[in-house]
């Protein structure tokens, strides 16, 4: 009898099983859909704003036949801006469209899906939340669920808003566009999941997808620098080569599709694989233990220790990207050319100097604004660390609020400025001239950094509620620098970023009054953020 009961295959769940793992699901969708009711919109209005306004500024600066033809005529011959752009495979507004932004809609789709993914998953069980909405009678794998079915949502009305919008430009086309950027994004949903499964913190897992998506870039940037057509192996295996091989506008090709549907399904079996072997708030690679003594002495080393991997993630990306954009300053005179709608866009984004600083000049403006994400995501690291009460053991010791916030706020700003430095080395590294104006300029946008960080602290400090709008200043900014000198938008919208009032450098004249009058915004906000958090109760607002 032993030996018979030893001996029995295990038995698979059958349906009634499965219906009870997965119970719960529609509840804690409709939950996810409306805890996220202003992230998604936020993020799918960001993406689709970059991809619909790009047609009619190719028309203003492309608008004839020849015109085009000299563009793609310079992108054969320079490497560089291939492995930015990517390969062009048509053309046409439509084809020039796919090619601009169509890779970054992709990885912005991505973005956005692991953000979703781990915020319904590995960080409901970080906090405790998970385990109390489970004694609800959940089923174990309902939270992956209604996670990767958020994502799909997401994605899906994603690719219909890109579908619908670019219609004008050929409807095939326009739906190959839609349908790639939103399978992009739940690939790395299905990574998220799987990453979610791995690790015990939320941080890490979106870590850990972050950078499989920053290899998958790599890979295709590699490829496409390679070849002039795109058919690198390099870029068959980056699922955001997939986007550019999809061909939209340009002899589709339907059945890439079915390469993103196969790392979808090959992703969420091994999600649901993992997530069945698992306990609730368990991980397959478990925190390492510290040390015996402990060596943070001071809240102000527990902040360094805690941002630490952020901050040496975000130097690097920064290094990476100054090398990448300082490379391709020499061709900017070879892909502009003669077209004047092109210089009078550089030079509204970088200044009336010569057509290569102006390019360095807007170049580094770009990437001052994204150091505007890396700022506020670690000032809101304070609102994570009270929301989820880890800062509650901190504060019982003799260590006061103001402390504790400043040893977060000092990592915060001093870490703009070391990546603003990494992107200086990068660009001269990648230009290969003098670092000296190049430093200049990189360093001349920290306080515009300074002041949305400073919001973000402002807004923290009046209430934990308010914290999460930092992101949408960010996302202004960000819209406005991107957009506003392609679209030529009144200077009064111009004027309401920071950066649009800091001096144009290299090429231009050093302006110390603009600088001066943000750092002080900067120093007032955070002085009346600080103020208001030592007033209020926390984790009440």
């Amino acid at each position: 009898m032993t030996a018979v009961l030893g001996t029995a295959p295990a038995r698979r769940p059958g349906p009634g099983a499965l219906r009870r793992r997965l119970a719960g699901t529609a509840p804690l969708l409709r939950l996810a859909l409306r805890r996220d009711r202003v992230l998604i919109p936020v993020w799918l209005a960001v993406i689709t704003l970059m991809v619909l306004s790009m047609p009619n500024t190719l028309r203003q600066v492309y608008g004839t036949p020849d015109k085009r033809a000299d563009l793609v005529a310079s992108l054969t011959t320079n490497p560089t801006l291939r492995a930015f752009y990517g390969p062009v495979f048509d053309q046409s507004v439509g084809g020039l469209t796919a090619w601009r932004v169509g890779t970054f809609a992709g990885v912005l789709a991505a973005v956005m899906s692991l953000v979703v993914v781990v915020r319904h998953t590995r960080e409901e069980e970080e906090t405790g939340r998970q385990e109390l909405v489970s004694s609800a009678g959940v089923g174990r794998l309902a939270p992956l669920t209604a996670a990767l079915l958020a994502a799909l949502v997401a994605n899906t009305v994603l690719a219909g808003l890109l579908a619908v919008g670019l219609a004008g430009e050929g409807g095939t086309g326009a739906l190959a566009l839609g349908l790639a950027v939103g399978c992009t994004g739940m690939v790395f949903a299905a990574v998220a999941a799987v990453a979610a499964q791995l690790t015990e913190s939320a941080r890490l897992a979106k870590g850990i997808a972050a950078a499989v998506l920053g290899a998958a870039f790599v890979l295709r940037a590699a490829g496409d620098a390679a070849t002039k057509d795109g058919s690198s192996l390099l870029t068959w295996f980056s699922p955001v080569g997939w986007v550019e091989h999809t061909r939209a506008f340009a002899d589709e090709r339907w059945w890439v599709l079915l390469l993103s549907a196969g790392a979808v399904a090959v992703g969420c079996v091994a999600a649901y694989e993992l997530a069945g072997h698992r306990d609730l708030g368990m991980s397959f690679l478990p925190s390492r233990p510290g040390r015996a003594h402990g060596r943070l002495a001071t809240a102000g080393a527990l902040a360094r220790r805690l941002q630490r991997g952020a901050v040496l993630g975000w130097s690097a990306g920064f290094l990476l990207a100054g090398l990448v954009l300082g490379g391709m300053a020499d061709g900017a005179t070879d892909l502009v050319g003669d077209n004047a709608d092109t210089r009078a866009i550089f030079r509204r984004m970088g200044g009336h100097a010569g057509l290569t600083d102006a390019f360095l000049s807007a170049m580094v403006g770009v990437v001052a604004m994204v150091g505007a994400l890396y700022v506020v995501a670690s000032v809101l690291r304070l609102h994570g660390e009270e929301t989820s009460q880890r800062a509650e053991p901190v504060l019982a010791t003799p260590v006061g609020r103001l402390c504790w916030a400043a040893g977060h706020l000092v990592v915060a700003f001093a870490g703009t400025a070391l990546l603003m430095l990494c992107a200086a080395c990068g660009f001269a590294l990648g230009h290969g001239q003098d670092a000296g104006p190049i430093a200049a300029a990189c360093l001349v946008q920290v306080p515009a950094i300074w002041v949305v960080g400073a919001l973000a602290v402002f807004l923290y400090g009046l209430s934990p509620r308010l914290a999460p709008a930092s992101w949408g200043a960010a996302g202004a900014v960000l819209l406005i620098g991107w957009l506003g000198p392609a679209l030529d938008v009144p200077r009064a919208v111009m004027n309401l970023s920071p950066f649009s009032h800091l001096p144009k450098l290299p090429g231009g004249d050093l302006a110390w009054t603009p600088v001066l009058v943000l750092t002080g915004l900067a120093v007032v906000l955070t002085a009346a953020g600080l103020a208001a958090l030592r007033r209020r109760d926390l984790a009440t607002g």
